[in-house]
């Protein structure tokens, strides 16, 4: 009995692939993240896709007659074209709740360090600068007692309110439609709308995925309204915020520093954010944990498994497709 051929697109925990490869015909890439010509020739029997580090555009569809899942390793799912999917007849799934607290934790990770000065001042230590020293040199900034703003009150923006929570910080938040008032309530949150937010937020953190309407949600006029001597957090999507104005912005000292894992055109990242001490940089890892990985790992799988069994898989960002 012939099998079905799933691909996965890069070289993810074997461990992770052990109730998958029970049952169908695995094809693992392994050399790192999959140029398009391999894809494009290695997809042409596939039924289904762990999409891990790759774009599935309509070209790649089209050269994927057999495909009927696509399975998304990670939350965001800005890297398929979803109307070509569903037009289709593709059903792409996605694992929004296994990247949580790995992402809150790093955004709590990239706050502190910018805020407390933690690897400007390692990097001072390292290279044997004498202004390393003293009570009075390389002042931060203390988390306790100041507003945090968080743009995108979803999982993530919820896991990382509850972490500022206890380190003191007044939580306030933007989002597209406003929490339930228990939930405000549960989770000691006040609703802003953006501009409020802005320009109360002594901290801003981006929580919202990136589509058409998010795109540069954060331009030149809303960086304009933060307050003065803020700092910004981004382990979302780095074209949420316009990173050219944003660059503008931290060199005018308007700004007080940033926070990034996420870059609006990686792997390339603006020349002027790399000359900043007060921007700490870190490359796309918020869901780089071992934990999180395998976790990944096993419910993209997991959704492929669902669906060609018949059950429903976790997260369906296209579910007309199943009706």
């Amino acid at each position: 009995m012939n099998r079905e051929k799933i691909l996965v697109t890069f070289p993810l925990p074997v461990e992770g692939l052990q109730d998958l490869e029970e049952q169908f015909d695995v094809i693992r890439y392994k050399k790192g993240s999959m140029p398009k010509s391999d894809l494009l020739s290695s997809i042409c029997d596939c039924s289904g896709i762990i999409a891990a580090a790759v774009n599935i555009d309509e070209e790649v569809m089209d050269a994927a007659a057999k495909l009927r899942i696509i399975s998304v390793y990670g939350s965001g799912f800005d890297n398929i074209d979803i109307k070509a999917a569903t037009e289709r007849g593709i059903l792409v799934t996605n694992i929004p709740d296994v990247v949580t607290d790995s992402t809150a934790e790093l955004t709590m990770g990239l706050m502190l360090d910018v805020m407390r000065r933690i690897s400007e001042t390692d990097r001072l230590l390292r290279r044997g600068d004498s202004s390393s020293w003293g009570m009075l040199n390389n002042l931060g900034r203390v988390l306790y007692g100041k507003e945090l703003g968080i743009v995108g009150m979803g999982r993530i923006g919820r896991a990382v309110a509850k972490r500022a929570s206890a380190f003191g910080m007044r939580i306030s938040y933007y989002n597209r439609k406003r929490l339930d008032p228990i939930i405000e309530m549960e989770l000691d949150v006040a609703y802003k709308r953006l501009d409020d937010l802005l320009k109360a937020a002594d901290v801003l953190s981006i929580h919202t995925p990136l589509t058409n309407e998010t795109k540069h949600l954060i331009g030149e006029r809303e960086l304009s309204i933060m307050k003065p001597g803020a700092y910004l957090i981004n382990t979302a999507r780095g074209a949420v915020i316009d990173e050219k104005a944003l660059v503008n912005r931290l060199a005018e000292g308007k700004l007080a520093g940033a926070g990034l894992d996420v870059y609006e055109g990686e792997p390339h990242i603006s020349p002027g954010l790399l000359k900043m001490d007060n921007v700490v940089l870190t490359p796309h890892i918020g869901t780089n944990t071992i934990e999180t990985s395998l976790h990944m790992t096993k419910e993209s799988a997991q959704n492929i498994i669902n669906f060609f069994s018949g059950r429903h898989p976790f997260h369906a960002v296209n579910p007309q497709v199943l009706r």
